[in-house]
């Protein structure tokens, strides 16, 4: 006499579960709030970020190294000339202006 069982209804579902959960794990892992995907966006932005923040601090040593060199322990005759030109306007007598 030979029996045929059906396989066990619990083991099925334990498979099941564990597939799902292994799944949702691993989408998680890789799409998820903290997963890889995320990652390469954060490193990403700290890249472009880091370059944003080279730029500003050149930017800011230059504006300190004019205005140091505007300021009244050092003056620059040169560069004391070109701002006056540049902001109000002004020229020398001997010069003539083309337009």
């Amino acid at each position: 006499m030979t029996t045929r069982t059906k396989p066990a209804m619990g083991a099925l579902m334990f498979f099941a579960v564990s597939f799902g959960l292994c799944v949702y794990f691993t989408f998680a892992a890789v799409q998820g709030d903290f997963g890889l995907f995320r990652r390469a966006e954060i490193e990403a932005e700290s890249k472009a970020l880091q370059t944003k923040l080279n730029d500003l601090t050149r930017q800011v040593s230059r504006m300190e190294n004019l205005t140091h060199r505007l300021s009244d322990d050092y003056l620059d005759l040169d560069l004391l000339d070109q701002q006056a030109r540049d902001v109000l306007g002004l020229l020398r007598s001997d010069e003539i202006v083309i337009r």
